[in-house]
């Protein structure tokens, strides 16, 4: 054991430390060593972020039977309005018009980005003013949404959409 100087009380009490000797003129009887405080209280910071930041996509993805209906397969032909392109899945619009005349907007989500490209696809597959038809399925809840399962660009070319409904284990 040292004759002067700081220790810590015991090996597990690294935060407060006493004064061995009072001879050599240390009137300070304990001090806190806070440099673990600090340094675990960024560490605890740092990792609730990473879990709070990985956590999110998983909240925001979704299962194929959650959203869409097998029984409800669709076959639509219609302009492209607007395309985007990024994760976790690309989507498209199409404006459809009807028997009555009047244009209805669909929204389309394709599957995951780098599915697209093993297939094929590139940014620029589908453009706006586009004439597409999409083959896929509707959405539970009524709305003008849809997976596309297979889409037909307009030079003729049919292409699979990525859709989650052409996994084996969604069937």
């Amino acid at each position: 054991m040292p004759k002067g100087g700081l220790t810590t009380r015991n090996r597990h009490d690294k935060n407060t430390a006493y004064c061995l000797s009072h001879q050599r003129g240390c009137t300070t009887a304990v001090r806190n060593l806070d440099y673990g405080g600090v340094m675990s209280s960024k560490l605890a910071l740092f990792a609730g972020l990473g879990f709070i930041v990985s956590t999110v996509p998983l909240a925001a993805h979704h299962s194929f039977e959650a959203e869409y209906d097998f029984n409800k397969p669709l076959k639509i032909t219609g302009t492209v309005t607007k395309v985007e392109w990024m994760n976790p899945h690309a989507r498209f619009y199409v404006d459809v018009k009807g028997a009555d005349g009047k244009v209805t907007n669909w929204n389309f989500e394709l599957g995951p980005i780098n599915t697209l490209l093993k297939q094929g696809w590139r940014k620029t597959s589908l453009k706006e003013g586009d004439e597409v038809t999409v083959e896929g399925y509707l959405a539970k809840d009524g709305d003008n949404l849809g997976n596309a399962r297979k889409v037909t660009l307009p030079d003729g070319r049919r292409v699979l959409g990525g859709s989650s409904a052409d996994n084996p284990a969604n069937q």
